[in-house]
């Protein structure tokens, strides 16, 4: 069996290329994932949405997701929320896997060009193709780049909208649209990388 590779001092996911299409149906992952314990804030509730006939299993993507947004560096710290996934019910967002193709319709009117992920009404749009691949600007850390699509794109569900660089070598805020260009700064997957509410340090 292959030895995973290691980046930045990380073992990394396996790339998966996708297909430019599946089924075109999302479905909502089942089961449900309590928030971080021990910790106060606001509760928020959100779900998760996999497209059938891509090649992720719809829990594995959704413990990832848990697991980022309740992250001491993610927005459940420096937010001072808390992240439960449900299946079913009113929620304040869902967080929705989908192939090139599905993201673009979805996305519309914004233009994805099958490289891009979203935010569409409630519904945070995360491109299979970049969580399989990554982005050029993380080069081969795929691990951080997806911690990073995840915040970014939650992060617009929040009521976020998209930052620059504050200054050449810094930490690129998560708002930073960092899958396209990092500005001049350093890549940085987290809102809260310091894990309070010190952003970009």
């Amino acid at each position: 069996m292959p030895r995973a590779l290691v980046v930045n001092g990380r073992a990394q996911p396996r790339r998966v290329r996708v297909p430019v299409a599946a089924s075109g149906r999302l479905a909502a992952v089942p089961g449900s994932a309590r928030p971080a314990v021990g910790r106060s804030g606001t509760l928020v509730r959100y779900s998760v949405e996999v497209e059938r006939g891509l090649p992720f299993a719809g829990a594995g993507f959704a413990a990832e997701v848990h697991r980022i947004l309740n992250d001491p560096r993610g927005w459940g710290a420096g937010g001072r929320m808390r992240f439960a996934r449900v299946s079913g019910g009113p929620v304040r967002f869902r967080v929705a896997l989908a192939s090139p193709s599905l993201t673009d319709r979805l996305c519309a009117p914004l233009i994805t060009g099958g490289e891009l992920s979203c935010k569409a009404g409630n519904r945070s749009v995360i491109n299979a193709r970049r969580w399989g691949l990554g982005a050029v600007t993380y080069g081969r850390d795929l691990a951080s780049y997806r911690e990073y699509v995840v915040g970014h794109e939650v992060g617009h569900a929040l009521g976020h909208g998209h930052a620059g660089c504050p200054a050449p070598g810094r930490r690129a805020p998560v708002m930073v649209q960092q899958s396209k260009s990092l500005l001049g700064c350093r890549i940085n997957p987290w809102p809260f990388p310091g894990g309070d509410r010190r952003a970009g340090r």
